[in-house]
């Protein structure tokens, strides 16, 4: 560790100065003359790493001299800490290790010691700094831990190990909720008295994570301890139950109303004929919880949405995939919130399930199914969801099926009629409202399954919740502008919130 810097006379720069005097020195050597430029990248890349890291330990340094006369300052308890001594303490960045020398001032009788050198940098309670963390943290993201443990060792100079970077992911993601509430309040003073034509468009949906035994939910815990394998070195078919806890996925996100026609969803005889164009979402933000409730999860959704129409002045559309206690919950809310609510089933479900239903009709590989499939796909979206459920109905029937060769007409004529007054598509396609849940989809893969659902996986359930919120903040556009919100918080957490009021105006001011 450096010495502790006495004097303002010698630079705190002068071995960074010397360490980069030593790599010109060695570039220029016969030896390094004759070096393949790959090699030569090596050096100056492990060299000039140690630069890096001196500069970094020299403005540390120059820091530390300049507050040799800093006055004693008064803490939240108001009492006067006269005491002064030297300490240091270690900060792993990404530069390799360094020291932080600062004054620590104490009093007797009085809890903790002031080191306003450590709330003018800023310096976590931990020894990471906050760009090694934020680097830590967008790789854990990407891949698995140990995915993201070698890749951090070939960009930074401090090692890290597997559960230091579990961890610095789980802080890194703790003002999530704070970060969503004040970016709420901002955006319903901002579009106060702003009425808009686009719509608010909210979806739920769920996607299972495979979580380890401690952190399922009571009921799946029990199921799971009842269980037994047949084999001891892997899972038969049909034993991956009990073992997942359902992350509750949530998009809202602003939408052109554009009218469209059946023609303009499903192909035509003239598949050359122009379509109207797509309308994309807009101010797109999406998230997940393992931890939260669909209720909870479908509450901030309202939440969010108000926040972008406070005055509830714009057309609100909820999509769906059926679920009975999404819609329940769904409809609930919006008589709460005094919201008029349009919802609409997801027609890539519909079409699921009249896929089940024509194999009941149709040999495997049969050509005709497709034909038959869109025919009543085009009925459906002309607003004639019931009268497709009998058709299927009565077909099973006149052609005599068992009760197991027409169970997927079944299944499909229930499910057209338990929600036929969600599959009013020909008044949504009219009304340009969307009548499918891509966007929550995508989230449900991108979000979730692309990195909570990698082999091997097993989750704790706050490392999960971690995850989930740090993707939701890249994913929704938003992890730059979190990352500022959330050192200001560390910033009042770790150090304003020990000083009087009147100390460090200038970090309050900025935070």
């Amino acid at each position: 560790m450096p010495a502790y810097p006495t004097s303002a006379d010698s630079s705190p720069f002068s071995a960074a100065r010397s360490a980069f005097e030593a790599l010109e020195a060695r570039l220029i050597r016969n030896e390094t003359m004759t070096l393949s430029h790959d090699d030569v990248e090596t050096l100056i890349d492990k060299d000039g790493a140690e630069v890096l890291r001196l500069l970094f330990q020299g403005h540390l340094d120059l820091r530390a001299i300049e507050e040799r006369d800093r006055a004693a300052p008064a803490g939240r308890d108001q009492v006067e800490r006269p005491h002064r001594r030297k300490t240091s303490r270690p900060l792993g960045t990404i530069f390799g290790d360094c020291a932080v020398h600062r004054l620590s001032f104490t009093a007797r009788g009085a809890s903790g010691g002031l080191r306003p050198l450590d709330a003018e940098l800023n310096l976590p309670t931990d020894r990471f700094s906050f760009g090694l963390r934020r680097r830590a943290a967008l790789l854990a993201m990407d891949g698995s831990f140990d995915s993201a443990l070698g890749k951090l060792a070939s960009l930074t100079a401090r090692p890290i190990g597997k559960r230091q970077v579990e961890q610095l992911v789980v802080r890194a993601a703790r003002d999530f909720e704070g970060f969503y509430d004040e970016l709420q309040g901002e955006t319903a003073f901002r579009d106060r008295g702003h009425a808009s034509d686009k719509l608010v468009v909210l979806s739920t949906d769920g996607k299972g994570i495979v979580m380890r035994p401690e952190a399922l939910r009571p009921a799946t815990a029990k199921k799971a301890a009842r269980s037994r394998n047949k084999l001891q070195t892997r899972l038969s078919p049909g034993e991956k139950r009990n073992r997942k806890r359902m992350a509750e996925v949530a998009a809202v996100y602003d939408l052109d109303a554009v009218p469209r026609t059946p023609a303009d969803v499903l192909p035509t005889e003239e598949p050359d004929e122009p379509r109207a164009p797509r309308p994309r979402p807009e101010s797109k933000r999406v998230w997940a919880s393992v931890h939260r409730s669909l209720r909870e999860v479908v509450e901030q959704c309202f939440e969010e949405a108000l926040a972008r129409d406070p005055h509830l002045e714009r057309t609100w559309v909820y999509l769906a995939d059926g679920n009975k206690d999404q819609l329940r919950i769904a409809r609930g809310l919006a008589a709460w919130y005094g919201v008029e609510l349009v919802i609409i089933v997801d027609f890539i479900h519909v079409l699921e399930y009249l896929w089940k239903a024509a194999w009941c009709f149709h040999e495997k590989g049969d050509p005709d199914v497709e034909a038959w499939v869109l025919e009543r796909a085009r009925k459906v979206l002309q607003g004639r969801s019931s009268d497709v459920a009998a058709g299927v109905r009565r077909s099973a029937t006149l052609l005599g099926l068992d009760d197991k060769a027409r169970k997927g007409a079944d299944a499909c004529a229930d499910y057209l009629i338990n929600n036929r007054e969600y599959l009013r598509y020909d008044v949504a396609l009219a009304s340009g409202f969307p009548i499918a849940t891509g966007v929550i989809e995508g989230a449900c893969r991108h979000l979730v399954n692309d990195r909570l659902g990698i082999t091997g996986a097993r989750w704790s359930l706050q490392g999960a919740e971690a995850m989930l919120r740090l993707r939701a903040l890249r994913a929704s556009g938003d992890f730059d502008a979190y990352w500022n919100f959330h050192r200001r918080q560390e910033l009042k957490r770790n150090h304003l919130d020990s000083y009087a009021d009147t100390e460090l105006s200038h970090l309050r001011r900025a935070a």
